[in-house]
């Protein structure tokens, strides 16, 4: 599991509505909320251009973050985020959760897939497809993954990858298996390769 800390630092905030939050746009700044716990949600306001610059982090989006807030620092996750539709770099609003320890987090965690290049199938010409390229994951804020590594290596032709199949940190499963066999969704298969078309043949000459 990565030891990477991110600060993210915050201020509370009192007014609220869209035209607040249309204000703290202009101003370069993005409202957003934290909540969970044994605390009431709290509306905040943070910095665009310092999110832009952790969201560039994979990491990021299934680690623990450090929230300043006010002066207090409180461990969180994201939760949700909302990006302009046509601005990437424009945030509109964040969504954090508190983190409790003892208490179980339900977080979406990136799938790192390995061996393809080396897998049975891919050297027989097959094509590698990843169905799935994140999963949810359920587990104390200890055992919280970064990633979650997937390897093809050994998979051939016409084979893949379930959920059940993979191998996870002690501590960690899967919320989609829960539901049974319904959730256990296939990650990744080996297809065979695409073949051309045949020239269709010259119709016979009539007789």
């Amino acid at each position: 599991m990565s030891v990477e800390t991110f600060k993210v630092t915050a201020a509370s905030r009192a007014d609220a509505g869209k035209g607040a939050s249309r204000r703290l746009r202009r101003q370069g700044d993005v409202p957003g909320i934290v909540y969970g716990g044994d605390k009431p949600p709290m509306a905040i306001t943070l910095s665009n251009n310092e999110m832009v610059k952790h969201l560039q982090h994979e990491a990021f989006y299934s680690h623990v973050l450090e929230l300043e807030l006010d002066g207090k620092t409180e461990s969180v996750i994201l939760k949700a985020l909302q990006r302009h539709v046509y601005r990437a770099g424009i945030i509109l609003h964040v969504d954090f959760q508190r983190v409790v320890a003892g208490q179980e987090l339900h977080v979406h965690v990136p799938l790192h897939f390995v061996g393809d290049e080396r897998s049975i199938g891919a050297k027989r010409g097959g094509i590698v497809s990843h169905l799935l390229n994140e999963v949810e994951v359920i587990c104390l804020p200890k055992d919280l993954p970064e990633f979650i590594e997937v390897d093809v290596s050994g998979l051939d032709i016409g084979e893949g990858l379930h959920l059940s199949d993979l191998k996870l940190p002690t501590g960690v499963r899967l919320a989609s298996l829960s539901h049974g066999e319904s959730g256990d969704l296939a990650v990744v298969t080996i297809v065979p390769p695409k073949v051309e078309p045949a020239e269709a043949s010259e119709a016979p000459e009539e007789g």
